[in-house]
């Protein structure tokens, strides 16, 4: 499907991006699965080529380049040349942002100029145990002590959590008010602040997800954004871009999916006859040809409002709910038409498949999704 809403400076900036992950991303995505984790050096390679927080003012060193259809062009070069374990985007534009929005200026020039640079990698900690979605049942918590807070308590499933040099994490700041809530940022080498396993899981196995620990962590009055208590306010602001983010990649890693399996249903045969010219065959990858068009359509189209300031909240879910399960679809379709070969992990496919498993969870999972959008419709 031709698409129009990228320029000409743009579509440059794809064939770099592009060129930049066949030279530095590709060859070594085996590696860094098996390692658990993408080495650190990897987001210093990003910041010098301003890949990093590229809507960052100049005088940090940014592009100072707020159009979000750059970060979508790294998204979707990510799906077929990337490592989906790699989460600069997390750093750029989910973890900065908060820090753009609600940090002081003092706050801004001490961070985001290593952030641009990769230097100071970013994580942001909101799940524990017994506390995903509702946010309001976490058990993290902060006192206030005069001249500094006192934090304690426990996250888990923290994307870049061993790498990460600086850890927004989310603790409340008043036990008679579940939603007064606090972001505080915590830096490497804090005394209190320690690190468990780097978690093993089904996919993306090259993300360093982790425990975190938080034991009596003074946390400098100076580390804190904005107001102590307005952090639940802080953290629903950043929703919606989280979830176009995630529908961006989800569409993406569908649509890499279908080129592989196109591509596999062509050269293999049975029965003295291409996969492809069976019935079956050609009806499954017609609707999903149908169904990834009209989701990339919705979610350009989120692009375009999110760059005018007009994403709403009900859009966005939207978005990730359509894109997420529809990623499923196109990897249970593309592990069943590979036959045995999906199974097997040497094929892109079967990595794809895993990946894409926690597409419906993370980022609200999809019954959350289903209530933002029942709201829009029925309140």
């Amino acid at each position: 499907m031709e698409r129009e809403l990228f320029t000409e400076e743009q579509n440059m900036f794809r064939e770099a991006y592009r060129k930049f992950l066949l030279q530095e991303v590709e060859p070594h995505r085996e590696s860094w699965r098996e390692a658990g984790v993408v080495p650190r050096e990897m987001f210093k390679k990003m910041g010098d080529q301003g890949y990093l927080l590229t809507w960052a003012d100049e005088k940090y060193g940014g592009l100072g380049i707020e159009d979000f259809r750059y970060q979508q062009i790294m998204i979707e070069e990510d799906a077929s040349h990337g490592e989906a374990g790699f989460f600069h985007t997390l750093h750029s534009r989910l973890v900065a942002p908060y820090l753009k929005h609600f940090g002081d200026e003092e706050q801004h020039a001490r961070f985001i100029p290593g952030a641009v640079s990769g230097d100071c990698i970013l994580a942001i900690a909101m799940t524990e145990p017994d506390a995903g979605s509702d946010l309001a049942g976490m058990k993290s918590h902060a006192i206030d002590k005069g001249d500094h807070w006192l934090l304690n308590g426990s996250k888990t499933y923290i994307s870049n959590g061993i790498n990460a040099d600086l850890v927004i994490v989310a603790a409340k700041t008043n036990p008679d008010n579940p939603r007064q809530i606090g972001l505080f940022l915590i830096e490497r080498g804090m005394a209190g602040f320690e690190r468990g396993r780097n978690l093993k899981k089904m996919g993306l196995k090259a993300q360093d997800t982790a425990e975190l620990f938080f034991n009596d962590v003074k946390v400098p009055k100076t580390n804190i954004l904005g107001d102590p208590h307005k952090g639940f306010h802080y953290l629903m602001q950043g929703l919606a871009e989280e979830r176009l983010i995630g529908a961006a990649g989800y569409v993406a890693a569908a649509q890499r999916a279908f080129d592989l399996t196109r591509e596999f249903v062509i050269e293999r045969k049975a029965f003295r006859q291409r996969l492809a010219d069976f019935q079956n065959t050609r009806f499954k990858l017609a609707d999903l040809r149908t169904e990834l068009d009209i989701c990339q359509v919705y979610i350009d189209k989120c692009v375009e409002m999110h760059n005018a300031g007009r994403l709403s909240a009900d859009m966005a879910a939207k978005a990730k709910l359509y894109s997420s399960e529809l990623e499923g679809r196109m990897m249970d379709e593309g592990v069943q038409l590979h036959g045995g070969a999906g199974y097997m992990q040497e094929y892109e496919i079967c990595n794809l498949f895993t990946n894409a498993r926690i597409s419906r969870i993370y980022a609200g999972s999809s019954e959350i999704m289903r209530e933002i959008i029942a709201r829009s419709v029925l309140d």
